[in-house]
């Protein structure tokens, strides 16, 4: 792969995760400002394309550092990683958000 590609790739991941650090926060303050909670906390496993240590660890990483939500635990065959989220409307939306959005975008920078 062309390493213009591979910085294209990463600033798209970079700018991705900003917003979604903006977005989460303001979540987080409003939540916090408001007299009335809005979280429904839960946990959420989410199956894994990511197969390396720095693939998996980036994935879970980028989640844990992401107000409002922790990356927990891996399954034993590295397939599965359980994260608890603050905010869970929909647990299949969370799971396809956390899939489409921040892991493919994660391994199009390292593969």
């Amino acid at each position: 792969m062309s390493i213009l590609i591979r910085i294209y790739r990463l600033l798209v991941l970079f700018l991705f995760y900003m917003r979604e650090m903006l977005v989460s926060n303001l979540r987080v303050a409003y939540d916090i400002l408001t007299p009335r909670h809005h979280m429904r906390p839960g946990f959420v496993a989410v199956p894994l394309d990511a197969r390396s240590d720095v693939e998996i660890l980036a994935v879970a990483n980028l989640i844990s550092m992401t107000p409002g939500s922790l990356s927990v635990e891996i399954s034993a065959d590295r397939r599965t990683l359980f994260v608890h989220a603050m905010y869970i409307k929909d647990v299949a939306e969370l799971r396809r958000k956390i899939k489409d959005d921040l892991e493919r975008r994660v391994l199009e920078v390292l593969r």
